[in-house]
């Protein structure tokens, strides 16, 4: 969808001017994907106006695959507008104009699940289900148990705004125990499961989804606890795709690496947990890190990292949006990124990461260490 940047902080009501960019999260995922370096296709619906012609444009200059993306000649392409605060502040406004919009047409029908079969990881999210019923049945049908599946990513990525009164826990915490892979917010699992408190989150969410081979409870600032099945740990290592490549898919992004994880998933012994911290953060905006730090730690993935490794890149990515304002931020080179995992224990604790730190040489990568 289009999204529409207030040009000032305020509420909607008193911003007189606003700057288009786009929006979406798995559009997000698959553009940041494209820009650290690996293959990305987007699939979905536009409307056949300006606002899809811009999107197709800007999503395709990433180097994201587009050619499955339908056009709409009866419905419009949605948009949306929001505020400039962080949507954890009462603060907050966002409006959504999606109903009746091209994506809520997205069906079992308009994207056969032959459109995303040959990829390797299939990204999806929680907000493609809120859009309609249609929507909602194709993403049981993505996520149907059947042989050679792609590995199911599923961000929870809870909107209230677009359930409007409906089932959002129940039909979340369905699609989230039929996917491989699951990234949750810890306010979110609070929010729509009834998790424990903050201390106790991570441990409390496994304890409510357990099915998923691997979950990443995020902790916002704080930080990122991985559980995995020992089968998935091991199998973990030996993630590689022989051109380190992504495809991407819409309501999904879809990224190219082995499923290894859905034998796992029948397993109940004790996890493999993995706690990462996040490094400090000087925030310019919140929005759009949530996808930042799926596309990171599906980088990650796909090169065949150890889990630590990828909860630093997840926190990485996600701290190259922090630092920059709309919902795209240019990922940090992967050189760079891979000295700063590298990094002790001790010296990762120290991190702190300011606006234009992805664009930093290797001197500042010392600034930054040693702040």
């Amino acid at each position: 969808m289009v999204t529409f940047l207030p040009t000032r902080p305020g509420r909607l009501a008193d911003v007189p001017a606003f700057t288009r960019a786009i929006g979406g999260a798995e559009s997000n995922v698959a553009c940041a994907l494209a820009a650290a370096g690996h293959r990305a296709r987007w699939v979905g619906r536009v409307g056949t106006d300006g606002f899809g012609d811009h999107l197709l444009d800007t999503i395709a200059g990433y180097g994201v695959d587009v050619a499955a993306v339908r056009r709409d000649p009866h419905r419009p392409t949605g948009v949306y507008f929001r505020t400039d605060a962080d949507r954890a502040t009462a603060a907050h406004e966002v409006v959504y104009y999606r109903t009746g919009s091209a994506a809520s047409a997205m069906s079992p029908d308009t994207i056969p699940y032959e459109t995303v079969a040959d990829t390797r990881i299939l990204h999806l999210t929680g907000i493609t289900a809120a859009l309609s019923g249609d929507c909602l049945a194709l993403l049981h049908e993505l996520t149907e148990p059947r042989a050679g599946r792609p590995l199911v990513c599923f961000d929870v990525n809870d909107r209230p705004g677009l359930w409007r009164g409906g089932d959002a826990g129940g039909v979340l915490r369905e699609l989230a125990a039929r996917a491989d892979l699951v990234l949750v917010g810890a306010d979110e699992a609070e929010r729509l499961w009834g998790a424990a408190a903050p201390a106790a989150a991570p441990a409390a969410v496994r304890a409510l989804l357990p099915e998923p081979a691997v979950l990443v409870v995020k902790g916002g600032a704080g930080p990122a606890t991985a559980f995995e099945r020992p089968a998935a740990a091991t199998a973990a290592t030996e993630v590689r795709t022989m051109d380190d490549g992504v495809a991407a898919t819409a309501v999904t992004a879809a990224v190219e690496a082995p499923h290894t994880a859905r034998a796992a998933t029948a397993a109940r012994a004790a996890d493999v947990v993995t706690v990462v911290p996040a490094p400090r953060v000087d925030v310019v905006s919140a929005v759009g890190a949530g996808d930042a730090f799926a596309a990171g730690f599906l980088s990650a993935t796909l090169r065949g990292l150890d889990m630590p490794a990828r909860l630093r890149h997840g926190h990485l990515a996600a701290a190259a949006a922090l630092t920059a304002p709309g919902d795209l931020a240019a990922p940090p080179d992967r050189d760079r990124a891979d000295r700063l995992v590298a990094l002790g224990d001790g010296d990762w604790g120290r991190l702190h990461l300011g606006p234009g730190w992805t664009s930093a040489g290797t001197e500042a990568d010392e600034e930054v260490r040693n702040r």
